[in-house]
């Protein structure tokens, strides 16, 4: 704890919990005297989590400080790379105390947007995981059973995850009858499941190279395991997306979100939940724009000048409004043209989306700062300018 000056007032380790936060009360209170509560500014190098709520809540100035600003800032202080708790939480106070006007103060986002938040998050988490999960029993069956691979288009979908839970091994899916595959297509309901069950049967039983029996065997034990992950994951990911659709729905602004092209229920939500609903977060499009990371940066030195797009960014906003701009492509006649303008100036596909998804984003921030719904006209109605270098 540092006075204005710099001088350091105190230095204490605090508890967890409640024990902790009731500590650092009493020290805040011991100094600052009859002065409010917003006099005090706290450095904290995370946004969430019950300390940073109880600190809100208590009416503190609280700065949430990337670690990679903590990082370059501890550098600034220190050149032999030294580093430890007591001196971070010194660099900490620094930082807020002298530089606070160059950071971000954590904001007081609803109830409401917070619950959007877990959920949107949780959901998220699961596909991840569902895809490294997927990804390693892909990995299994290239080494022992490659046929699986060209039988089974979607290895996390219900019916391939059935039939490799009943063959994980060449033998034992040699010997699936078409009986067995069409009643696992029609259970997942799949469309002209004789004919899917004829082609898979034929792709099961292709002559391919074989592992010795006992290393298929543990293969085996491995894809059957992995499966059974899959479809758990598969059966929380159904549930959370429920429970996505259930908070987000009861948020205010879910009008205006969804009246955004290619922004449905479940990217809506992840929207929201990164962005926040603070309407004091953001002072303009443009901030809110840098924040998303959809946004160039430039980069000029004497003669010197080139625009590049940014890689320090909330990894799940952007694949959100990366996903949200492919999809206007297909509901939106004011996107298409977008985008199409910036292939036939030779922008590539990823910068053209990405510019795309810069520009909904500062359409979706005039629709919440201005409480309207999304207007086809309205939002294009300037669609012919220069699209922005990226």
């Amino acid at each position: 704890m540092q006075d204005q000056s710099g001088q350091s007032l105190v230095r204490t380790r605090l508890a967890e919990g409640l024990a902790g936060m009731a500590q650092l009360h009493e020290l805040i209170g011991k100094h600052i005297g009859d002065q409010a509560a917003d006099h005090v500014a706290i450095g904290i190098e995370t946004d969430r989590g019950p300390w940073v709520v109880a600190l809100v809540a208590a009416g503190y100035r609280v700065f949430a400080v990337n670690p990679l600003q903590a990082a370059r800032y501890r550098e600034r202080q220190s050149v032999s790379g030294a580093k430890s708790d007591a001196a971070d939480a010194h660099m900490l106070a620094d930082m807020v105390r002298t530089d606070s006007h160059q950071l971000r103060q954590v904001a007081g986002d609803s109830d409401q947007a917070e619950a959007v938040k877990v959920v949107a998050r949780a959901h998220k988490t699961l596909i991840w995981e569902r895809t490294r999960h997927v990804q390693r029993v892909r990995n299994a069956l290239r080494e022992f059973f490659p046929a699986a691979l060209t039988a089974f288009e979607d290895l996390a979908a219900a019916d391939a995850l059935e039939l490799l839970a009943k063959a994980p091994d060449p033998d034992a899916a040699a010997r699936l009858t078409i009986t067995q595959i069409t009643a696992a297509l029609k259970r997942a309901r799949r469309h002209h499941a004789g004919e899917k069950a004829k082609a898979i049967q034929a792709a099961l039983r292709t002559q391919q190279l074989r592992q010795p029996a006992a290393v298929t065997a543990a293969y085996a034990a491995t894809v059957r395991a992995q499966v059974a992950v899959i479809g758990t994951l598969n059966a929380q990911i159904t549930t959370m997306s429920s429970q996505v659709d259930a908070h987000f729905g009861q948020h205010p602004d879910v009008e205006i979100y969804l009246s955004q092209p290619g922004m449905g229920p479940v990217i809506g939500a992840r929207v929201l939940a990164e962005f926040g609903d603070d309407q004091s977060r953001y002072a303009d499009a443009r901030a809110r724009k840098n924040y998303a990371g959809t946004s160039p940066i430039t980069r000029a030195s004497g003669r010197k000048k080139t625009v590049l797009a940014r890689y320090v960014h909330n990894n799940r906003l952007i694949d959100a409004l990366g996903q949200q701009a492919f999809s206007a492509l297909t509901g939106s006649p004011g996107a298409r043209a977008y985008y199409d303008g910036l292939r036939a100036r030779g922008t590539g596909h990823r910068a053209a989306l990405r510019q795309l998804a810069n520009r909904l984003v500062g359409i979706l921030h005039g629709c919440l700062k201005t409480g309207t719904r999304y207007d086809e006209t309205t939002a294009w109605s300037h669609r012919d300018e220069p699209a922005a270098a990226a």
